[in-house]
């Protein structure tokens, strides 16, 4: 299974959904967003691509009611889990957290398979090592709003485990 991976879009439609477009367009199957959404509205610009969006608030939370309501409505494609989610897409157990260094002490535990961020509008892919002896792939986006550094998204594939930080098609 393909994924897009994005964070801090504050609101920035045309970014996001540039970034959502062109990952759809190599095959993405499913988009994660790891926080400050800000105004929920601006996922309603992920309708047309008609892929599954889960997302949590981060801390430019916006309207959390309006987030919420946006999730049922009818054939919202919009999966609003609160702070924090821990998903099972593709056969891989998946943790979106805003913050990096809740995500890297996540990492360490060595229960999930990916753990995703945000926040600091830093993009990474990092292998951790786990308590368990093993490791976690720590995945932050950046911002797809290009908020201070370039525009970034991550895509990757969930069977092979290999993922590469985008510019968003469109952000500076």
């Amino acid at each position: 299974m393909k994924i897009c991976i994005v964070s801090d879009s504050h609101d920035n439609r045309p970014l996001l959904a540039a970034a959502v477009e062109e990952a759809k367009q190599r095959g993405a199957q499913a988009v994660l967003h790891c926080g400050d959404v800000v105004a929920p509205t601006a996922l309603r610009a992920l309708q047309k691509f008609g892929l599954p969006v889960h997302v949590i608030h981060g801390n430019n939370m916006g309207d959390t009611y309006a987030m919420f309501m946006l999730a049922q409505e009818p054939d919202s494609v919009v999966h609003y889990h609160g702070q924090d989610a821990g998903l099972e897409l593709g056969g891989r157990r998946i943790f979106l957290v805003h913050y990096p260094h809740y995500a890297h002490a996540l990492a360490v535990t060595g229960d999930w398979d990916v753990v995703c961020c945000g926040h600091d509008h830093r993009p990474a892919i990092k292998q951790i090592d786990t308590i368990k002896d093993g490791t976690t792939l720590l995945l932050n986006p950046g911002t797809v709003a290009g908020v201070g550094p370039r525009a970034t998204y991550i895509y990757g594939d969930l069977a092979t485990l290999e993922f590469e930080i985008c510019d968003v098609p469109g952000g500076k």
